[in-house]
């Protein structure tokens, strides 16, 4: 069994129906733990003691967000600025996170045609996603494919279900250790691998 940890930022989770959809399939489990950054610290004061011993407790991280001008929201960037520490996540003695899986599950609002190099965003989400998988090598830790939801706003309800299926799906395959996780360092998306998985 591997402990997921789902390190969750989204300051409108109000106005987000896609997110509303996807947390709704997160089931309470000892070996899930599901952690609202902006409920958690809505001044920024992050507790980067008790963020590290979170990570540590766990083998599975997923940086679930919105895409906020094609990166994450302000209070992820400033959870990586500060927890993510030389030293002990990187550096110099920096292997407390050394073997850890870790990946995006991200919503956007453009369509999977606009994040292609022919399409309005020019680069493809995995493109935009570079440093966080930068990040994640820096410190040794085993980066996959992002999970994606996309074309948030004109997503009807039978394909927003399905894509929360999927979700679902995932999390119950990492906390079960039944994710090819070689297949899905390669991926483009792990929803390509999950679509083809029982």
């Amino acid at each position: 069994m591997a402990k997921t940890l789902i390190l969750f930022a989204h300051p409108r989770l109000e106005k987000s129906r896609s997110n509303k959809a996807l947390l709704a399939r997160i089931k309470p489990s000892p070996n899930l733990t599901f952690n609202d950054l902006y409920e958690e610290y809505p001044d920024f004061n992050i507790d980067v003691e008790r963020e590290k011993k979170l990570l540590l407790e766990h083998d599975v991280i997923i940086w679930h967000h919105p895409f906020f001008w094609y990166s994450c929201p302000p209070l992820l960037k400033q959870w990586i600025d500060l927890v993510l520490e030389l030293g002990w996540a990187y550096g110099p003695g920096g292997t407390a996170l050394k073997g850890k899986i870790i990946f995006n599950a991200v919503t956007t609002g453009g369509s999977t045609e606009a994040y292609k190099p022919t399409g309005h965003n020019r680069f493809t989400v995995r493109q935009y996603l570079y440093p966080f998988d930068q990040t994640a090598n820096l410190c040794k830790m085993v980066y996959l494919a992002p999970f994606a939801v996309q074309g948030t706003h004109k997503l009807t309800a039978e394909k927003l279900t399905q894509l929360a299926d999927q979700y679902e799906k995932l999390l119950h395959l990492l906390t079960q250790d039944r994710l090819d996780i070689e297949a899905a360092t390669k991926a483009e998306f792990l929803n390509d691998i999950l679509e083809h998985i029982n």
